[in-house]
Parts: structure tokens; C-alpha cells; sequence
């Protein structure tokens, strides 16, 4: 029996719409006795509402399963005064932090999606004021730098390209709460009273997914689904135990190389 890292977007579903045998997998991965934690980069959407939408696919899990970039940022940067860049979904999700506007301590950058509010909270005006929040000494953070993300019309760009714009404008280096950070990886291997070297991330992002799972001695298996690109694969130094056509393979696959 493992501990087993399942990512959400690629990997269960793209674009809300659930990949083949998604739901029977977990199902069987269940009876086969293995742990898991449901670990996720997405930022616009709360945590209620993504554990929902994975249930009305057929996904059983209850929402203390999931974990997401908001429970890494309460948990990094709880007691601090923050200006928080991110869609409006989350902020319920990130009590326990104080959000203010100015004279702030860090500056949280989340994610994009690609409804008109994401020009709202990337406009100039905001990210002049982040700026000048860093240069006065607040700290950056971001929930993650991830660079696109794959939906069902292709990949979108996401707000990577803020952090990396923050970044370069201060002249500082972001903090990243969400995947690949080792912390991350971390809190979900204790969310399932398991060490590192014997759980196991699924994903379908060889730069999140596989990159931060072995970096802190996991193993790793890249589905070729979502953001998958075997040339990205091919052209790493850190390579992932196993490759599978689907998570609706994983179970078998599980099964013929977990002793």
C-alpha cells in the first residue's frame, strides 16, 4: 500500500470536463488500499467548490482530502499584512491571513484563468502598487509561477509571467508556496503520515509535478494527459519512474512495480 499525490487539472479532468476512467481509477486505487491526497495548483476556484466539481465527475473524496496553493499561503504566511493578487474565489480560503492594500509584509501573487476578471486583478495599477510594496521592503510570494496551463481550446498563458515581471522590475526572488516547492510536497506526505521515500506523485507537468516530487525523495509517474509534452521529457535530467497513457492505467501500473 502506497501514499499516493494525485494532481487534479490534466490528470482527472481538463478544462472541468473528466478524463476516461478518472473516476474508476481512484475508485480502485481505494480498494487497493492506498492513501491519497488530491494536490493541486489551481487558484480560482475555492477549495469547497473544487472538491465539489470532482464529485459530481464520480470522484469519491471528501474536501479535507484536497489540498491547495490558498493552505500553503495561510500556513506560510499567517499573522503577516499581505496584498493578495489573486481571483476572488480564494479569498475565503485564505482566513487566517490580513489582507490590506498597503504598509504590507508580503505580496501574494495567485493564479489566472481566462475570464475578464484576471485583467482586473493583473492591471497595471495593481502590479505598480506590488512593486512598490517589494521596494519598501514587503516580501514576494506567489501561490505558483506556473508558465500556461492546458485547457480544452489549448495552453493559456498563466501568471507565471507576473511573478517573473515582479521579479525582474525588484530585482528579487519570489517565494513559491504552491508546486514544486518542497514545502508543499512536504505538508501532504505529513497529511498522510507518510515519508517522502515511500509516497508517490502522479501529475501530468514534468516542471511541477515530477521535478518537486523528487526533490524531496519521492517517486513520480507523468500521465500523458493535460500539460504532458514528450519532448519536454526527453530533453530533462530528472526523469519520472513511470509513464502512463492515462490515470485509468495507473492502478495496473501501480500494481506491477509497487512491491
Amino acid at each position: 500500500m502506497a501514499a499516493i499525490l494525485l494532481d487534479v487539472d490534466g490528470v482527472l479532468h481538463v478544462s472541468g470536463q473528466p478524463l476516461p476512467g478518472a473516476a474508476d481509477a481512484v475508485r480502485r486505487l481505494r480498494a487497493a488500499g492506498h492513501r491519497l491526497r488530491f494536490v493541486t495548483n489551481a487558484t480560482t476556484r475555492s477549495k469547497a467548490d473544487l472538491a465539489a466539481g470532482l464529485q459530481k465527475m464520480g470522484i469519491e473524496l471528501d474536501v479535507e482530502e484536497v489540498q491547495t496553493t490558498a493552505d500553503a499561503a495561510v500556513e506560510a504566511l499567517r499573522g503577516r499584512r499581505v496584498l493578495a493578487l489573486v481571483i476572488h474565489a480564494i479569498v475565503g480560503d485564505l482566513e487566517g491571513l490580513e489582507l490590506v492594500g498597503d504598509n504590507v509584509d508580503a505580496v501574494l501573487i495567485g493564479g489566472a484563468d481566462d475570464t475578464p476578471e484576471t485583467n482586473l486583478v493583473f492591471s497595471y495599477m495593481n502590479l505598480a502598487r506590488a512593486f512598490g510594496e517589494i521596494e519598501l521592503g514587503a516580501d514576494l510570494y506567489c501561490l505558483h509561477r506556473n508558465r500556461w496551463w492546458q485547457t480544452q481550446r489549448g495552453p493559456l498563458l498563466d501568471s507565471g509571467c507576473y511573478v517573473a515581471g515582479l521579479e525582474y522590475a525588484a530585482q528579487t526572488a519570489a517565494t513559491v508556496l504552491g508546486k514544486p516547492s518542497a514545502a508543499y510536497f512536504d505538508a501532504a506526505c505529513r497529511a498522510l503520515d507518510a515519508e517522502p521515500s515511500m509516497a508517490w506523485m502522479v501529475g501530468d507537468d514534468l516542471e511541477t509535478d515530477v521535478v518537486g516530487a523528487r526533490g524531496v525523495g519521492m517517486h513520480a509517474v507523468l500521465v500523458r494527459t493535460g500539460k504532458f509534452r514528450p519532448d519536454t521529457v526527453e530533453a530533462s535530467r530528472i526523469q519520472p519512474d513511470g509513464i502512463v497513457s492515462s490515470i485509468a492505467h495507473l492502478p495496473e501500473w501501480l500494481e506491477e512495480h509497487i512491491a
